[in-house]
């Protein structure tokens, strides 16, 4: 009865997505010897020292994949039943952390439980996305409707400011990854242009004196005037476009100067090379180079790093992990780790394109959007192409909430993927 496509046939036998799996569990390995490797002191060798940071993680890792293999074998149907009800009691976690929560260098993102932290935030990520999820996948839903955008953007705003409240920065600007599956489903191409170029113009008037920007800037819309002086829409059009762009300049300068605290000024400040005392503010990123490049091409050798086992770079086990990769393993190293993710990437959006589902469809979008943007911040922080923000590598770095998070995050889509792989053989059985 059916024409069945023998490609389509291999899929239907595969189940789940094993070799996304198979990349999920090489991640963890590597990024757990990595942490060892950061971490390790020989009077800590033992791998089942609890009391250590690597010994916390094992724990975490067991716990991680054993909920990954729960998630596997429960029913599809949970995710875009309960979505709502997920986002909601996630959403009351952020917030209640606010309150009742532990500050843990400047943000009180925490709540405390026991010898263990767990931050809420990391979860809202799966949240969102589930909740994205089934409001899109709704009946007589369509994204070009302004309505259907505005509760899009309640969706993502809502957690984002809550976890602004908690001074968590970094984990508030993920949820901007969400802006490539709203675009993924429709979002127009030129509001991404714009947003862009507004964020070429910040950077510009942080470089460059506002005033001389501007008369730059009126000088470029007067030539441009001159030229096309018949046509009265462009021009009304360069001289909007150029009276929003002086009056961002001055707003940015503003917001720089008298809102911003001063350890964001300060990473700023660092990422633009302007004046920063590398023994202070810049001393991170600077020592992060310095073990990066000091691995050459295939590294010192396991356990090997002596930049690593100085404690040379701060937070070398969570936010700067991706140090003792290059260390130890070198350019090798790091190029491999870096093809992996991004092949791992590619992976997760040809199963987002698979789906037949649009409730999967958008999920698998939102886990390849949230993954993409840890992977491109953490590893442009540490080389010094993005500002410190301090948000984790995905598997990789220290910390059972983020591990936890990322792990239901991805075995959620290997269920939802594996559900259209079980209905397509059902149609050809």
């Amino acid at each position: 009865m059916f024409d069945v496509n023998p490609q389509e046939k291999e899929i239907s036998t595969q189940g789940y997505d094993w070799v996304t799996i198979g990349m999920y569990l090489f991640f963890v390995a590597f990024g757990f010897s990595c942490i060892y490797a950061a971490d390790y002191k020989p009077e800590h060798a033992s791998l089942f020292d609890w009391k250590t940071n690597h010994g916390k993680q094992l724990i975490f890792i067991g716990v991680s994949i054993v909920l990954g293999f729960i998630i596997l074998l429960s029913e599809y149907e949970i995710y875009p039943t309960f979505a709502w009800l997920i986002y909601g009691f996630i959403m009351f976690l952020i917030f209640s952390v606010i309150f009742i929560g532990t500050e843990v260098k400047g943000a009180k993102s925490w709540f405390g439980i026991g010898g263990f932290g767990f931050q809420p935030s990391e979860f809202g990520k799966f949240a969102v996305s589930l909740a994205l999820a089934r409001y899109l996948s709704g009946y007589d839903i369509k994204f070009k409707n302004l309505k259907t955008q505005i509760y899009c953007a309640g969706i993502i705003a809502l957690p984002m400011l809550i976890t602004l409240l908690q001074n968590d920065t970094g984990s508030a600007l993920v949820y901007g990854s969400f802006v490539l599956v709203l675009y993924r489903e429709g979002l127009p191409g030129y509001l991404l242009m714009m947003a862009l170029v507004m964020i070429v113009f910040a950077v510009l008037s942080l470089l460059v004196k506002p005033i001389i920007l501007c008369v730059i800037l009126v000088t470029i819309a007067l030539a441009i005037v001159y030229l096309f002086r018949r046509q009265s829409s462009f021009i009304y059009l360069t001289l909007i476009t150029v009276a929003a762009s002086c009056i961002l300049v001055f707003s940015v300068n503003f917001v720089f100067n008298k809102v911003l605290q001063p350890h964001q000024r300060d990473r700023i400040n660092v990422l633009l090379n302007r004046d920063v005392d590398l023994k202070s503010v810049g001393y991170n990123v600077h020592q992060s180079k310095i073990t990066i490049g000091s691995g050459g091409l295939l590294g010192k050798g396991y356990l090997e790093g002596t930049q690593t086992k100085g404690d040379f770079v701060p937070e070398q086990t969570t936010d700067f992990i991706f140090c003792t990769v290059g260390e130890e393993w070198g350019f090798a190293g790091t190029g491999l780790l870096v093809i992996s993710f991004i092949y791992f990437l590619w992976r997760l959006v040809m199963i987002a394109e698979r789906q037949r589902n649009k409730f999967n469809r958008v999920y698998a979008y939102s886990v390849a959007s949230i993954l993409f943007f840890h992977f491109l911040i953490n590893i442009g922080m540490t080389i010094g192409l993005m500002p410190v923000i301090g948000i984790p590598l995905p598997f990789f770095s220290y910390g059972g909430s983020s591990l936890l998070g990322f792990t239901i995050l991805l075995f959620i889509l290997l269920k939802l993927d594996s559900n259209r792989v079980n209905e397509l053989q059902s149609v050809y059985d």
